[in-house]
């Protein structure tokens, strides 16, 4: 559940002027984050935030619960942003396969001859190229929702599956295939040290051991602790033994730091001033209307 939601529920309870200004303009700031995460687009976003909050402001008075709230919220917001086509075109719907994800032999080994990952310097690298956002664009729509929702906005899988109206376990598996998508991305631009080739390259058009892979698609439960504790167990033994899948570990880790950890972005201050102050008279309306009826 996201502070600012909670914090702009407390703060319409309070129905001051100040308060509603500031519990109006969270809500601001969360829909336009949301939605350039999604659209890709400032003016989507701008269009979406308006949009989304000129509907939405009436029936605010009678939410007094956070989680319904921004369920609400992101529900309307992500149909809004579906419909958005302005200057970039979401990502052709296809399904993401595990198996073309997995790196092959020849990255792992490469990885493993250069040494551990430094997240920091992997993280920096993928600030400074903008490939992060340019990565989640790639990904296909029902995917990019999955991601944005559950590791950028840091939505449950719960609320995730309510807002997409899909099941829990299909969230699971998009929001791990969508990782890998990222990493993938993100890695094809990471360049190792040079150095001497390690002997076990040679062997790099070897096929994936079997185990591995199903190492693979279980690495999102490991990192989110949804994995029983045998199966935990078994995963980490493998883990310590192999050092390619150790590699993959820590590049998919980082990758799902970077998501959680990027900065959300603000709609500009004068469309938003003016906003708000239409949607503040639009709010007391709402409210004296509500009291009328009861």
């Amino acid at each position: 559940m996201r502070a600012d939601i909670e914090q702009a529920v407390a703060l319409l309870r309070r129905g001051d002027q100040a308060a509603l200004e500031q519990a109006l303009g969270l809500l601001q700031n969360t829909v336009f984050s949301f939605s350039m995460r999604v659209c890709g687009q400032r003016e989507d976003a701008e269009d979406t935030m308006q949009e989304v909050l000129l509907k939405s402001v009436p029936y605010l008075p009678k939410f007094d619960s956070p989680k319904a709230l921004i369920v609400w919220l992101y529900k309307v917001a992500k149909n809004r942003c579906l419909m958005s086509r302005r200057k970039s075109k979401f990502a052709p719907a296809r399904e993401l396969s595990l198996e073309e994800l997995m790196p092959d032999r020849r990255e792992l080994e490469q990885l493993s001859a250069d040494g551990r990952i430094n997240p920091e310097a992997y993280a920096i690298h993928s600030e400074k190229a903008s490939r992060l956002r340019e990565a989640i664009q790639r990904l296909p729509a029902q995917y990019r929702m999955v991601l944005v929702l559950r590791d950028m906005e840091g939505l449950t899988d719960d609320e995730v599956a309510e807002i997409t109206g899909l099941r829990p376990g299909t969230v699971r598996v998009r929001l791990h295939r969508a990782r890998l998508f990222v990493r993938k991305e993100l890695m094809s631009a990471w360049k190792p040290r040079q150095g001497k080739p390690s002997a076990v390259i040679s062997s790099a058009e070897a096929p994936r051991p079997a185990r591995c892979k199903e190492m693979f698609a279980e690495l999102s439960n490991y990192l989110d602790d949804q994995l029983d504790d045998s199966l935990c167990g078994e995963l980490e033994k493998h883990i310590d033994g192999c050092g390619p899948c150790k590699v993959f570990l820590a590049t998919l880790e980082a990758t799902i730091e970077q998501c959680r950890k990027a900065p959300a972005e603000c709609p500009t201050s004068k469309g938003a001033t003016r906003l708000r102050k239409e949607l503040v008279r639009n709010y007391k309306r709402a409210v004296a209307t509500l009291a009328a009826h009861s």
